[in-house]
């Protein structure tokens, strides 16, 4: 069987070597319908997503192979400030997993981050050079989503729509739960309408984007996902502050006014949000308003629970941590009774430390987080300056989308963590290299304009 097989792996390794493109695409396809290995081989060794993560392995060989025999890479990538940001937060959680308590761990979990990152990201943002292929490798996630759309809608049309119970369980077992499956909603709708209203966009595009928006809006309501309806309401708020252009300095002083009033007053917040005993719910806005009640929530309150035990971590070995990965294996002796749930366990099951942010905190220390934070600052920064740089206007709507869609999981990422995950990596690598390819091809556009300009007869 296995001799049968090689033909076949040949196949897929000349076609990895050869037309990466081809599997970047296949990626971003089968990443909605992805399984993972538990489900067809359960208690092995170990797990992994089928197909899409043995295809980003064979994309981080192609990456090597080309910086080794084509004596370099595009170094406009490889030395952009973005991917700068990211070499200094993988050599951190190296050297943290030199010092990891699980060193094996630990170094999976490097392995899986780089393969991320060298297809999703460089490889990437090598195939979306000049601005080309963007479209299609947004597409493709979303058919795939599509599908997982109706599959979800049709077992929760099942139990009834408005069934709010059964939202954590009808995506599986393409999504592990409700929340991941909310925030991949939100990081493609703002492409959706993008592509619903931009003038750039043919009549035809224009008919099937709005349908695929308004079936993604129906499943985004319906997964209940409160984090993911509160980055949605944060990421407009961004998109209308980079329209109006408001500046930086305003909104630096806001953002410090609103950060002492919260430090003076917060007895008086915690009181009122002790206050707050409305339940996770089917009516939308006593669901939304359950956000804030951390007296009787359970899902709230378990995320207390984990964050309290992410920060004890971090206060235990607040410069190397306890290892990238091991917060799982690590976190249980940290739970306090007073703080346990009807939902707590000791192996973090239904998620991990619940936050992007305190996850790296615990795991690598204070610059774990501060490497990760360094990335998201620095795309904040390449996203906004290129938006203003821009003339073109379908590019323009292409790095707001991106950006609008990042901000998404920027929000998300404090209150959950998926980035272990192809569903999330999909976009948010994906979404990173538009703006980094979108940049780097505008500043080349500038100067060879400049250079027009020098050398055209007066």
């Amino acid at each position: 069987m296995a001799v049968n097989a090689l033909p076949i792996i040949l196949a897929l390794f000349l076609v990895v070597i050869y037309s990466f493109d081809i599997i970047i695409y296949l990626i971003a396809l089968f990443a909605p319908l992805s399984l993972t290995l538990s489900e067809f081989m359960p208690g092995f060794g170990f797990d992994m997503f089928l197909p899409t993560e043995p295809l980003l392995v064979g994309l981080l060989i192609v990456l090597l192979l080309k910086l080794i025999n084509d004596r370099g890479f595009d170094k406009q990538i490889l030395m952009h400030p973005v991917s700068l940001a990211i070499y200094i937060n993988l050599l951190w959680i190296f050297l943290t997993a030199l010092t990891s308590t699980m060193p094996i761990v630990s170094f999976k979990f490097l392995l899986a981050r780089i393969w991320f990152v060298a297809g999703l990201y460089f490889l990437t943002a090598k195939l979306f050079s000049e601005g080309k292929n963007i479209e299609k490798y947004v597409w493709l996630y979303v058919v795939s989503l599509g599908i997982v759309v109706f599959y979800t809608l049709n077992r929760h049309l099942g139990y009834g729509l408005w069934n709010k119970q059964v939202a954590n369980f009808v995506c599986n077992p393409f999504y592990k739960d409700h929340t991941s499956y909310g925030a991949a909603l939100a990081m493609y709708i703002p492409f959706l309408a993008m592509f619903s209203f931009g003038g750039f966009v043919s009549r035809k595009m224009k008919i099937v984007s709005m349908a695929f928006l308004l079936i993604l809006l129906v499943a985004f309501v319906l997964s209940y996902t409160r984090a993911a309806w509160l980055s949605m309401i944060v990421a407009i708020g961004v998109y209308v502050i980079v329209k109006l252009k408001i500046r930086f300095k305003p909104l630096f002083i806001t953002f410090i006014s609103l950060l002492v009033l919260f430090i003076v007053f917060q007895d008086q917040i915690f009181m009122s949000l002790e206050n707050n005993s409305k339940q996770s719910s089917a009516n939308l806005k006593t669901h939304l308003s359950s956000m804030t009640n951390i007296t009787s929530d359970a899902s709230n309150l378990e995320r207390l629970n984990r964050w309290d035990c992410a920060y004890e971590m971090f206060q235990e070995k607040p410069f190397f941590g306890y290892g990238p990965g091991t917060y799982m294996f690590q976190y249980a002796r940290y739970q306090l009774n007073s703080n346990r749930t009807i939902i707590s366990t000791n192996s973090a099951d239904g998620g991990n430390a619940h936050s992007e942010y305190l996850g790296p905190l615990a795991e690598s220390g204070v610059l774990g987080m501060l490497t990760f934070l360094l990335i998201i600052g620095v795309v904040i920064y390449t996203a906004v300056q290129t938006y203003m740089r821009l003339s073109d206007k379908r590019l323009k709507s292409i790095v707001l989308a991106a950006f609008i869609g990042l901000v998404t999981y920027y929000v998300h990422g404090f209150l959950n963590n998926f980035l272990d995950t192809d569903k999330l990596s999909v976009p948010f690598w994906g979404f990173t290299a538009m703006i980094v390819a979108i940049d780097i091809y505008s500043r080349n556009q500038i100067k060879a304009q400049k250079i027009r300009t020098e050398t055209s007869p007066d």
